[in-house]
This record gives structure tokens, C-alpha cells and sequence, in this order.
């Protein structure tokens, strides 16, 4: 179908569908509001985070302790991205498509892209641990559990399988993501989100900030394992999570609309940093 022939059937006079064009506008402007928050307020949203993660966590581990079923166990572990979703908090792999599309539409500058990526990560590890300490203490039976479960990650050498896992952890959070910019009915979103924990939890994807609640759990339990393990694992598996998100997902979103994102770039003010208040 030519462009003419598709701005004639369509509805609007963008170079794109209607719904993609309208995915694309909840995309940036969703972004841009991230982007624009001050720092108080996206480590809070990030502490947040790690607390709702940490719920699903807390749910994925009793499904586990009762049927040994890790399938069934990742559904459950859909009870915190829900959470999140719900509450509006942040989840640092969240963050690849809908900021990276405001700044390369210069909504914002890539100083706040990396505010609200340091500070969303370091405040979900904050609140992951917090939560998980507390897990640990109402639970103790599940200490032999969570052990198993985090030397699954820790134990795991560096090959080509976990590495393509950690891809994989990447770009299912963000493909999720992407589903629920590309609808505007809230159950629709919610189905999205179980199945992005389902495939994280239920197929033990690497995923930094989820299985770092895992690790935290088992540390936090005297399993052995140590902080210096942990950092080791979430090295790689941060860089690899990026890689997936961001070249797998939002790459070839913003390839998908690269004529939107030129309308926006060329519309936009010259400093993206004083357009809505700065940071």
C-alpha cells in the first residue's frame, strides 16, 4: 500500500497507522513525564519498585515451596509487575523504549535519561533488599528454596546461554512495555503484564533486578553465597538486559517510526531540559 493510498484510508495524516501513531504519542509522552521528574521523586518511584517487585517474589517463591513448578511459579510472579503497574512505580528495565524514544524525539536530554536510569536502579535494589529481608524473616522455611533458586544465577557460568538469557530478560520487560503503550484498555495492560512476568520468572530468564532479589534473599538467609557473587553475576547481566531492551525492542520501534520522530525532533525546542522545567 502507497503512503497516499494509507493517509487516504486512514483516520489521521501521519505517515503511519492510526494505532501505531497512537502508541507512538502514549510512548513519548509517557517518557517525557519520566524523564522530567526530580530526583526525589524517581528514587521513591524506584524504592517503590523494588518493594512491589519484591511481592512478586514473595509470590513466586510460595507457589514454588507448595508444587515445584516453576511455570505456574512465574505466573504468580506476575502479582508484582502487576503492582507496579498499578502503582506507577518504576522498574529500571522498564526504561528503555518509552524515555529512550523521548530523548531521540528531544523530549528530554540524555543527562536525565541516565538521572532516571541510576537512580530507578539503585532505588529498586534498595527496596528489593528491604523487602526481601522482611520475606526472609515471616519465612524462614523457604531458606533451602530461595538458596536453590539464587545458586541457579550465581552458579551459572559466563557462556552463551546465559548470555542470551539476559537478552532475552532485557527485551521481554521491554516488549511488555510495548504492549501496554499499545492499547488503551487497562485489562489489556494487565494481560501484558502477566505474560511478561510469566516468561521472566516461569522460564528463570536472567534478570538483573528480579533474580537480585533472589540472591539478596539467599545472602540475607546465611546461604554462602556473597555480595562480591552477586555483584559478579549482575554485571553482565545488567549490560546484556540493555542489549536486549534496547537494540532487540526499542531500536527497531524507533526504526518503525522514524518519520513520527522526525516530525517531533524538528517541532521541538533546541535545550529538551528547559521545555518542561528541567530535571
Amino acid at each position: 500500500m502507497s503512503e497516499e493510498r494509507r493517509r487516504e484510508i486512514g483516520e489521521s495524516e501521519a505517515p503511519v497507522e492510526d494505532e501505531l501513531q497512537e502508541s507512538f504519542e502514549n510512548t513519548i509522552t509517557e517518557g517525557a513525564e519520566r524523564l522530567h521528574r526530580t530526583f526525589r521523586a524517581v528514587l521513591v518511584t524506584g524504592v517503590f519498585g523494588g518493594l512491589e517487585v519484591g511481592l512478586g517474589v514473595m509470590a513466586y517463591l510460595a507457589v514454588m515451596h507448595q508444587t515445584g513448578d516453576h511455570l505456574l511459579a512465574g505466573i504468580a510472579f506476575s502479582v508484582g509487575l502487576i503492582a507496579l503497574f498499578l502503582a506507577h512505580s518504576e522498574l529500571f528495565t522498564e526504561n528503555f523504549l518509552m524515555p529512550v524514544a523521548a530523548v531521540v524525539a528531544k523530549e528530554a536530554s540524555v543527562r536525565q535519561l541516565a538521572k532516571l536510569w541510576g537512580v530507578t536502579l539503585l532505588g529498586n535494589l534498595a527496596g528489593g533488599w528491604i523487602i526481601m529481608w522482611i520475606v526472609m524473616q515471616a519465612f524462614p522455611q523457604w531458606e533451602s528454596l530461595i538458596e536453590e533458586s539464587a545458586r541457579h544465577f550465581t552458579d551459572a557460568p559466563f557462556s552463551l546461554q546465559t548470555v542470551a538469557l539476559a537478552v532475552l530478560g532485557g527485551s521481554t520487560i521491554t516488549l511488555m512495555s510495548r504492549m501496554q503503550q499499545g492499547t488503551s484498555s487497562d485489562p489489556a495492560k494487565i494481560v501484558a503484564t502477566v505474560i511478561g512476568g510469566f516468561l521472566l520468572a516461569g522460564l528463570q530468564m536472567f534478570h538483573s533486578i528480579l533474580d537480585s532479589l533472589l540472591i539478596f534473599g539467599a545472602i540475607q538467609s546465611g546461604a554462602g553465597i556473597t555480595y562480591l557473587e552477586w555483584l559478579t553475576w549482575f554485571s553482565y547481566t545488567l549490560l546484556f538486559n540493555m542489549l536486549g531492551g534496547l537494540v532487540l525492542v526499542t531500536a527497531l520501534r524507533l526504526v518503525r517510526t522514524k518519520e513520527l520522530l522526525k516530525e517531533r525532533r524538528d517541532a521541538a525546542p533546541a535545550d529538551p531540559d528547559a521545555s518542561r522545567g528541567g530535571a
